[in-house]
């Protein structure tokens, strides 16, 4: 896996840009220079968020979520060891 995240991610299993593999390994959000914890889901290229509107639920039982648009880095918080060259 290389070190580049995804330029979208969600962590709603439903969701076509959920990516399970990638979550297991702790995704770290930084918005407008300030780390997020209670991310949904992020979009880089278009610089949003989708954070949980408090404790809302819609008829289905998901989080109610809220859009706001900023500048958006994701990282990994515990990235892989990289094999050593021999």
């Amino acid at each position: 896996m290389t070190d580049q995240m995804p330029g979208r991610l969600s962590v709603n299993p439903k969701s076509p840009f959920y990516n399970e593999e990638l979550l297991a390994q702790e995704v770290g959000i930084r918005f407008n220079g300030t780390e997020k914890t209670n991310v949904e889901e992020y979009c880089l290229s278009e610089g949003w968020i989708k954070v949980a509107a408090g404790k809302a639920k819609d008829r289905f039982g998901n989080p109610l979520t809220i859009q706001l648009k900023g500048k958006v880095e994701a990282y990994l918080k515990h990235p892989a060891a990289k094999p050593e060259a021999e």
